[in-house]
């Protein structure tokens, strides 16, 4: 003789199966985000453009080295031919994917306002390796010799591979 269950257990039952299903959902999600390979970033790459959330544009001089988990970054923000503004950074990096977390140790920079951009009073600062600094997640996407870094305030810069591998 088979016992008939209250409609609420039976609602519950279902309720609990679903979030079952949904967490295991989850997991395999989680799983194959882990299993995507990382995206080759290493090398040195010739910066080309700098990209504002508002879709504006500017012309950028300079590049970026990828190496081991350190990088490193010098550019020139330029109009008319002419560096208006410019930043050197670097630190480490930890890359699962397509996600890049930068760590920021060192950075200057300095510059006019332009179109999009105030002006930029000089800055600098050095972190030792023991010193909290901060840390910057991006997306990266490269498609053949072209990244793109997207970083957490909408705005984006492009670059081109400068040396092969």
């Amino acid at each position: 003789m088979r016992m008939r269950m209250p409609p609420r257990m039976t609602r519950l039952r279902a309720r609990l199966a679903l979030a079952a299903a949904i967490g295991l959902l989850g997991v395999a999600a989680t799983g194959a985000a882990q299993d995507v390979p990382a995206v080759d970033v290493q090398g040195a790459w010739n910066a080309e453009s700098y990209i504002l959330s508002d879709g504006t544009a500017h012309r950028v001089a300079g590049r970026i080295f990828f190496t081991g988990n350190d990088w490193t970054v010098l550019f020139f923000v330029m109009e008319g031919g002419e560096a208006k503004r410019g930043s050197g950074e670097g630190g480490s990096f930890t890359l699962t994917g397509d996600q890049l977390l930068l760590t920021h140790r060192y950075h200057l920079s300095a510059g006019e306002a332009m179109p999009g951009l105030a002006a930029s009073e000089l800055r600098m600062v050095a972190r030792g390796p023991d010193d909290d600094a901060p840390e910057e997640p991006c997306q990266v996407v490269r498609g053949g010799e072209r990244l793109r870094l997207n970083f957490p305030s909408g705005n984006a810069m492009t670059f081109t591979r400068s040396t092969r591998r």
